[in-house]
């Protein structure tokens, strides 16, 4: 029987591109519900400029209201800076503090205006922040299968990236396709590469996707080992910094249908998402 496997829950990734403001209180109600249903880590929001993401401009006050008695889901937060690491460090609820990186310059510039070079420093400072609070640290690559924007990108500049990173102490790196475009094969090879270069690190997969291409996707990257996946409750949402037309992210209802196909074991109720979802419904 296959492996367990990790569900990250990402409300902040869905929420962040939508136009109208969601109420503090309606965004407190929605992830209570969501953080009973099993999720392994679940994203709440982020600490970025307002101006940039003003949907992410309440996370604080959503952190502080959570209802955090009997869950045993982590409490994840995404910034790109020091400052936001800072802040994110205020609050014992949260657990984990995610990077948005990549080896794509022009995605890091138009996405947080820094450099590959200015990104590397920054994760230094995170890391270093997060380690006095007890915080970890998880860097995304985003577009980790290749490069849309014309960059130098390789398999092999990938695995001599991630060999940098571990060795600043870090063992998890999930790994984003924000357009959809990466093949099956792509994600094949590429994971297979990571896992047989690095098996003493795990990989993860964020996946934005085309309705059609969903199953064959997810099936490319657990067959070739990946067992921690990023989703949102409906599918929705999508990168507003890429330059590119938003992409829906992975439906966690469709994701936990096909590893129940799989006997793969999620931890998740599905009963509960069910029930966060109709609850999403009357909130977007």
């Amino acid at each position: 029987m296959p492996s367990g496997i990790k569900i990250t829950e990402t409300p902040r990734d869905g929420f962040q591109a939508l136009q109208q403001f969601i109420p503090t209180q309606r965004k407190v109600e929605y992830i209570n519900r969501v953080l009973h249903c099993g999720f392994d880590t679940v994203e709440v929001g982020s600490f970025v400029s307002p101006r940039a993401i003003p949907q992410m401009a309440d996370t604080g006050e959503v952190l502080k209201a959570l209802d955090l008695s009997s869950v045993q889901s982590k409490i994840a937060v995404l910034t790109a800076t020091a400052k936001g690491a800072k802040m994110a460090c205020e609050f014992e609820q949260v657990d984990k503090i995610f990077y948005p990186f990549s080896l794509s310059e022009t995605f890091l510039l138009k996405n947080i205006k820094q450099t590959v070079y200015q990104a590397e420093q920054t994760i230094d400072e995170i890391i270093s922040i997060s380690e006095k609070h007890g915080k970890e640290v998880v860097v995304y690559y985003s577009w980790g299968f290749g490069d849309p924007y014309g960059d130098p990108w390789s398999v092999e500049k990938l695995v001599k990236s991630v060999e940098m990173m571990a060795s600043k102490g870090l063992n998890y790196f999930p790994l984003s396709d924000i357009a959809g475009e990466v093949s099956c094969q792509t994600i094949s090879t590429v994971y297979k590469t990571l896992f047989s270069t690095f098996p003493n690190l795990d990989f993860g997969f964020h996946l934005h996707v085309l309705p059609k291409e969903r199953l064959a996707k997810i099936e490319a990257a657990f067959n070739a080992g990946v067992r921690n996946f990023d989703s949102v409750i409906g599918g929705m949402g999508g990168c507003p910094m890429t330059g590119k037309e938003l992409v829906a992210n992975m439906d966690t209802q469709l994701l936990i249908d096909f590893f129940e196909e799989k006997k793969a074991n999620t931890g998740v109720d599905k009963s509960c998402v069910e029930e966060a979802g109709m609850l999403l419904s009357s909130i977007v």
